[in-house]
């Protein structure tokens, strides 16, 4: 007997399944792509490309033009972007790079390509300004001739035209208008404030190149041209007392050097004062990295290890202080300007560097330069030190205080809980590490100054539906809430989490799926008896990689291995090799079964180290706690069998399961 199908139910077939072309993807979740607060970062993306031009040595002026209708010019004397035909794709190369989400000239590096340092290669840059555009006027000159083609919303509507350039007009450049499509943002104006930083920015990191902005509205017009470099862009930013004069300097690699590109390196400009707000700015490529990132890494990590080894050589360091980086850090102001070959950001808006090899870029030249000028300034390195040295006091003190309200009716550690030295809550962080043996690498491969681990035994007890006096029957449970310090509590309760023990609680667990399994089990626990933790954003989740590339030495790069979280980056990386010009399948691939398989220092590079590994903060995100709960209940509720069954029929085909 034939089953009758519900008309009101939505019918899964093959006409289903869509397929995004071109640049749709961007246009239905442009927050993927792009900041959609504002247009300012779409803006961004062509400004850069104006950047890239005068970064290359081909362009000695900029300038933006805000119209009186709401469109923004960009207009660079730089090459021009070549409009003839692609020899693969049959069309316009001016047309490709702005509407394909993987075409540009950043790919090709090195000797031949037309970029040595550019801002990322994601590969979507200004064809995300295109998608979320209502019109776009793109002209280049270049080879006496004058190139022009308009498109809406991403699609051409003008086709290109080309015509001769005056007889002795010998113009080159690009110029790019823009009328952003204001139903993708939530304002539709720029922030002046944010834009005037941005161009100020590009003309101090590139000294001799003039960047203008004119407002059409107000008939205003700002000019920057700075010969004076970062020094004087960062004595103009800050304000507060000097304690030692700035230090400067700058470091890139030469042809014969072994482990890095020539010309990657690093200028900065560092001033400690005594009060006043730090002033922190740091750039890749003249990308602004409001996020910071693995270059910040390098220039924290040079500072600290040059004063720290200062400190040392002249016994200035008291009995029983400990000196940690962020002593070093907590008054410097900084401008930081970073080259990277082949930089690797974190998400489109490329606001954060994750490019693992520039923290020892940046420190390798930050180092022993710092090194040298406190040798030869010995009063300023003790004028450092000291500063140094009270923030450690303070610091300690603080952490002491804390200890001090424990009392001493503190419940008894766990005696699995492998702690961390430092009382600094604010630093430390715990791992729940899932497996005795993954907890062996762990404790070998950890931070004992900051770092403590807590192994677990087998699966975690679901606690969705457990009642809060009975949490504790079970030991894993109790030995996790007596580590972290806070009782468990519910949404509306106010817990005293002062005796909060670290100020990160990272599930660790393996890349596979029981390991999601056991991530999920914590995350219960956590949401359900201990919401205010990650209300306060004290929860993480640690992400191990999955699998290991060896790859051979190819030209002047020695043999290095790749990590990869999962088989998306797996492909990345095996793509890049292959740009490199390696022959396929000359690397091997491996791929941990579990954590309990990788050497501690293995764990320490990819998982533990807070500059190179990948710590996901868990936040609520879009849905409200009601809304978390309803869907949590239908994912781990004992009587919710069918709910979760027709659950996974309806997004089954969306997931990949690693099997």
């Amino acid at each position: 007997m034939a089953t009758q199908q519900n008309p009101s139910v939505p019918q899964y077939s093959e006409s289903s399944i869509r397929v995004l072309k071109g640049l749709e993807p961007v246009k239905q979740r442009p927050g993927m792509y792009t900041r959609t607060d504002n247009p300012l970062h779409i803006i961004q993306e062509v400004l850069d490309n104006a950047a890239d031009e005068a970064l290359a040595g081909y362009g000695k002026k900029i300038n933006v033009t805000l119209h009186a209708d709401g469109s923004v010019s960009i207009e660079d004397d730089g090459r021009g972007i070549p409009f003839g035909m692609h020899p693969e794709e049959k069309a316009p190369v001016v047309e490709l790079v702005f509407t394909r989400l993987h075409a540009g000239g950043k790919f090709d590096k090195g000797k031949g390509g037309a970029y040595s340092f550019s801002g990322g290669l994601h590969g979507v840059g200004v064809s995300v300004t295109n998608a979320l555009s209502k019109r776009m006027e793109v002209t280049s000159y270049r080879e006496a001739q004058v190139a022009h083609l308009v498109f809406s919303g991403g699609d051409v509507v003008e086709k290109l035209s080309l015509r001769k350039q005056a007889s002795g007009d010998r113009k080159q450049g690009t110029t790019v208008r823009v009328w952003p499509d204001a139903k993708y943002f939530e304002s539709s104006a720029l922030p002046m404030n944010e834009l005037v930083h941005l161009l100020r920015s590009k003309a101090v990191l590139m000294p001799g190149c003039n960047v203008t902005l004119v407002n059409e509205k107000t008939k205003e017009t700002q000019q920057w041209l700075y010969k004076g470099g970062l020094r004087d862009y960062l004595m103009q930013s800050i304000n507060g007392e000097l304690v030692i004069p700035m230090f400067e300097g700058e470091g890139f690699a030469d042809s014969q050097h072994d482990s890095f590109a020539e010309g990657e390196g690093a200028a900065w400009a560092v001033a400690f004062t005594e009060d006043g707000q730090p002033v922190r700015e740091s750039y890749v490529n003249l990308i602004p990295t409001s996020a910071g990132g693995t270059h910040d890494s390098g220039l924290r990590d040079g500072l600290f290890t040059a004063v720290k080894s200062f400190i040392e050589l002249h016994a200035l360091l008291p009995k029983g202080v400990k000196l940690l980086p962020e002593d070093v850090f907590a008054r410097a102001s900084y401008v930081l300007s970073a080259k990277v070959l082949d930089p690797q950001f974190q998400g489109q808006i490329k606001e954060r560097l994750n490019s693992r090899d520039a923290v020892r870029l940046v420190s390798s030249h930050v180092r022993p330069t710092l090194e040298l000028w406190l040798n030869e300034h010995v009063d300023y390195g003790k004028k450092l030190a000291e500063l140094a040295i009270k923030a450690a006091q303070t610091r300690q003190k603080a952490g002491q205080k804390v200890e001090k309200r424990k009392g001493s009716g503190v419940a008894v550690l766990p005696g699995k809980l492998t702690d961390c030295e430092s009382k600094d809550t604010a630093d430390n962080e715990v791992f729940l590490v899932e497996g005795d043996s993954a907890g062996g690498s762990a404790k070998m491969g950890r931070n004992k100054e900051s770092q403590a681990i807590l192994p677990l035994r087998g699966k975690v007890l679901n606690t969705w539906e457990v009642e809060r006096d009975r949490l504790f029957a079970n030991n894993e449970i109790h030995d996790i809430s007596v580590a972290i310090g806070v009782d468990p509590h519910g949404p509306n309760d106010n817990p005293d989490l002062s005796g909060l023990r670290y100020g990160k609680v990272c599930i660790l667990s393996d890349a596979d799926v029981d390991g999601s399994h056991i991530q999920v089990l914590l995350l219960t626990l956590f949401f359900r008896h201990f919401p205010k933790l990650i209300e306060a954003g004290h929860v993480y989740v640690a992400r191990p990689p999955l699998f290991r590339v060896d790859a051979p030495a190819r030209g002047k790069k020695p043999a290095s291995k790749v990590y990869a979280l999962d088989e998306g980056e797996l492909h990345s990386i095996l793509d890049k090799l292959r740009k490199d010009g390696v022959r396929e399948g000359a690397w091997s691939i491996s791929r941990f079964k579990g954590l309990g398989e990788m050497s501690a220092e293995q764990l320490w590079d990819t998982t533990l180290n807070p500059d190179t590994r990948r710590l996901m903060p868990v936040q609520l995100g879009a849905l409200d706690f009601a809304q978390t709960e309803g869907l949590i209940t239908q994912l781990m509720g004992k009587g919710e069998a069918a709910a979760r069954r027709e659950l996974m029929e309806l997004h089954g085909d969306s997931i990949e399961v690693d099997v």
